[in-house]
């Protein structure tokens, strides 16, 4: 179950802007993409969390968001975590019990309550220095 559309709006327009400077403390990453029409680039927050050489989001608002689209459009996108820069490969969707299984306890147990269950990985490319 996702998160309501009207939560989805208020966090793009108000809470991103703040929340952005959280990127690289806990599973906060910045997250760059291509818009797939504008061609402009964004930069948000999300959580990420590493698995192997994979980087797993949790769809908390669904898979039909647009950071996913352009990310999938594009076949890949950059996450800045804990001063790296990793390029990404193409997300693959996971199904929710392997998703549910690469989250952390307390992740796991807040994104079972909120019903999550749409999970991507994205396989990392390469790494530089933030």
């Amino acid at each position: 179950m996702a998160f309501p559309r009207a939560v989805t709006r208020f966090n793009k327009a108000v809470l991103n802007k703040g929340m952005i400077h959280l990127a690289g403390h806990g599973p906060f990453v910045e997250l760059e993409h291509v818009g797939r029409r504008s061609g402009r680039t964004y930069r948000i927050p999300v959580n990420a969390f590493r698995h192997g050489d994979e980087l797993t989001f949790a769809l908390t608002y669904g898979p039909d968001v647009d950071w996913l689209r352009n990310v999938r459009a594009a076949q890949g996108c950059r996450v800045r975590m804990h001063g790296e820069w990793l390029t990404l490969a193409a997300p693959r969707d996971l199904t929710t019990e392997e998703g549910m299984a690469r989250m952390p306890g307390l992740a796991r147990t807040v994104l079972g309550v909120a019903r999550v269950d749409h999970f991507v990985a994205m396989p990392v490319r390469q790494t530089a220095p933030a």
